[in-house]
C-alpha cells in the first residue's frame, strides 16, 4: 500500500503502500523555521511513518522517505518508469530465463561503515522470506537460490521464469541491508544511500543528512527535511511563508490557484500509480454478496465525485491498473453510473436495510471523498455509517490488519499492486478467486505479449467481480519554489527520490 499514507507506494501504502501506503492550526506539531538555506531543502508531506522498518510495518510513508535515499537497490526505476542500474552496474539473464547474474559496484559502503558486497545482497534477498512480515514478502517466493560468486558478482536463480521479479527488485523488497545493521531497523536504518537519517522529531519532521564518502554521485542538497502536515491549508501556508520549499503532493487541489499565477512558484502536474480505492470487504458482512458490491459500483457517480472532492483533478480508470503500466485498459464502462440499477441490485442481493460501516483513514483525500461516497450510496438506498480512524495506527490495525470494516477509502500507491491487493485471499480486501490468481501466474511466466494479454484479463475479471470500486487515479500535483529542479512529472515508484533534486 502507500497507503497514503504512497496501504504502500504502498504507500498505503500500500500502503501501505501500501501507502502511499497518503495523506489545525499549524499541523501536527509543525513549527515554522523561517527561510531555508541554499544547501538545504524542506519538503511538505502528509503521512508520517509509524517507524523506519518497512520490512515489518505497513504503509508507504516509510519507503517514500527512505527508498533510494537511505536504502538502495540493485536496480531502480527512473522517472520514466524504466529499470536502471543502481548497486548493480549491469545484469544478464540466462537463456532459460531463470538465472540473473548481477555485477555490483566495488566501492559502496553502508552508513555503519561496513562494505557492501554480494554477501550482503544474498543476505538481503533471503531475509525477505525469513524475516519480513508484510504481504510483499511473497514477491520473493519465486527465488530458488542465491549465490555470492565473488564480492562483486551475485547469481539469483528463480524457480521458474518470472516477468515480474526484476521489477519487484526496484521496490522495497529489493532494498539492500547490512548483515551487521538490521538490529534496530525501526529507529536506526542502515543503508548504502547518499543520505542517512539525522533526526526524527516525531509528529513534525524527519531530517536526512548527506553522507560523506558516498560511493555514487553526490546529491545537491546537504540536508533534506521532510515536514509532515495533517492540515492541507497549513502545508500551503508553509510554502507561501518560506517554511518549506516543496509541497510533495498537493492535498487541496482547489487551492492551486494560489500558486499557478505566481512567478515565485512552479506547479508540476502529472500522473501517479496511486489508485484511490473504495475497498470492499469480500470476506464478511454485506459486501461478501456480489450483487451488493455491484450495486455499490453502479451507485457511484465517479465524475461528480472527483469534481467534488478532488477539484476534478485525476483520472477515472475503472480498475487497479494505471495508464503508466503496459497492460492498462480503460474499464470505466463496466459499471457506468446507474442509480436505478444500483437500487434493483441492492434489493435482489437481500442486503437492503443492513448498515454498511464505511471506515476511512484521517487522510485528506479519504475524508473529502468519504462524505460524497456516503451521500451517493444513501441516494441508492444503502444505509451507511461513516467512521474516521486515525492514520496510520488505528486504520492499519482496524481495517488493514483485522479487516473489521465493510468499506473503506485508501490510496494504493505502491507500483503494480493488483497482485498484492487482490491476489492474496488474506489481504484486507479478502478477495479469493482462483481464476484470478491463475491469470496472474500465467502472465508472470509467459512472453511479453502474453503477459500484457493475461494481465488485462485479470484486471477485467477483478473489476467485473466488483471486488472493489476505483474512485479515481491520484494526480501527481507538486508545487515548489521556482528554482527547485529535478521534480518528477510522474510519480511511478514508492520512493520520493531526492537524489536528482537541485536548485538553479
Amino acid at each position: 500500500m502507500r497507503h497514503d499514507g504512497r496501504p504502500t507506494r504502498g504507500t498505503g501504502a500500500v500502503a501501505a503502500t501500501l501507502a502511499c501506503l497518503l495523506l489545525a492550526s499549524c499541523s501536527a506539531g509543525s513549527t515554522a523555521t523561517g527561510s531555508t538555506g541554499k544547501n538545504s531543502l524542506n519538503i511538505g508531506l502528509t503521512a508520517e511513518p509509524a517507524n523506519f522498518d518497512f520490512t515489518r510495518t505497513e504503509g508507504a510513508a516509510i519507503p517514500q522517505a527512505l527508498l533510494y535515499n537511505v536504502y538502495e537497490t540493485l536496480v531502480k526505476l527512473d522517472q520514466s518508469g524504466k529499470i536502471r542500474p543502481q548497486l548493480a552496474t549491469s545484469w544478464s539473464l540466462s537463456k532459460d530465463r531463470r538465472t540473473y547474474t548481477f555485477h555490483l559496484v566495488k566501492n559502496a559502503t553502508f552508513s555503519n561503515g561496513a562494505r557492501f558486497t554480494a554477501e550482503d545482497a544474498k543476505f538481503s534477498i533471503e531475509r525477505v522470506t525469513t524475516d519480513w512480515t508484510l504481504v510483499q514478502k511473497t514477491q520473493m517466493d519465486v527465488v530458488d537460490a542465491v549465490r555470492a560468486v565473488s564480492p562483486t558478482e551475485l547469481e539469483v536463480t528463480l524457480k521458474r521464469p518470472s516477468n515480474d521479479w526484476l521489477y519487484r527488485m526496484t521496490t522495497r523488497v529489493g532494498a539492500m541491508f547490512s548483515r551487521t545493521g538490521v538490529g534496530k531497523l525501526a529507529t536506526e536504518p542502515v543503508g548504502t544511500g547518499p543520505y542517512a537519517v539525522k533526526n526524527w522529531n516525531r509528529g513534525d519532521s524527519i531530517t536526512l543528512a548527506r553522507r560523506h564518502g558516498y560511493w555514487g554521485r553526490t546529491p545537491h542538497f546537504a540536508s533534506v527535511t521532510l515536514k509532515y502536515f495533517k492540515d492541507p491549508t497549513a502545508m500551503n501556508n508553509a510554502l507561501l511563508t518560506g517554511t518549506i520549499n516543496v509541497i510533495g503532493q498537493m492535498q487541496s487541489p482547489e487551492s492551486l490557484y494560489r500558486f499557478q499565477n505566481n512567478s515565485k512558484y512552479k506547479v508540476i502536474e502529472g500522473t501517479t500509480n496511486g489508485e484511490v480505492v473504495l475497498s470492499l470487504n469480500n470476506g464478511s458482512g454485506p459486501m461478501k454478496n456480489r450483487k451488493a458490491r455491484q450495486a455499490v459500483r453502479y451507485a457511484i457517480d465517479h465524475k461528480a465525485l472527483m469534481d467534488t472532492c478532488w477539484a476534478g483533478r485525476g483520472k477515472l480508470i475503472g480498475s487497479m491498473v494505471p495508464p503508466t503500466d503496459p497492460w492498462y485498459q480503460n474499464l470505466t464502462d463496466l459499471y457506468r453510473y446507474d442509480r436505478d440499477k444500483a437500487k434493483k441490485l441492492l434489493e435482489e442481493s437481500g442486503e437492503a436495510g443492513r448498515t454498511l460501516r464505511l471506515r476511512i483513514p484521517t487522510l485528506p483525500y479519504a475524508t473529502a471523498c468519504g462524505t460524497v461516497v456516503k451521500s451517493q450510496l444513501e441516494q441508492a438506498g444503502f444505509k451507511v455509517k461513516l467512521d474516521q480512524l486515525e492514520f496510520p495506527a488505528a486504520w492499519l490495525t482496524t481495517v488493514f490488519k483485522n479487516a473489521d470494516y465493510d468499506m473503506s477509502i485508501i490510496g494504493h500507491v505502491e507500483p503494480r499492486d493488483m497482485q498484492t491487493v487482490f491476489g492474496n485471499e488474506k489481504s484486507y480486501i479478502r478477495y479469493d478467486n482462483p481464476e484470478f490468481r491463475a491469470l496472474l501466474a500465467k502472465a508472470d511466466q509467459g512472453t511479453r505479449e502474453q503477459q500484457i494479454t493475461d494481465m488485462r484479463a485479470a484486471a477485467r475479471l477483478v473489476s467485473k467481480d466488483a471486488a472493489a470500486d476505483w474512485l479515481f487515479l491520484l494526480p501527481n500535483l507538486m508545487v515548489a519554489d521556482e528554482d527547485i529542479t529535478g521534480l518528477p512529472v510522474n510519480s511511478v515508484s514508492e520512493s520520493l527520490d531526492l537524489t536528482g533534486l537541485g536548485r538553479s
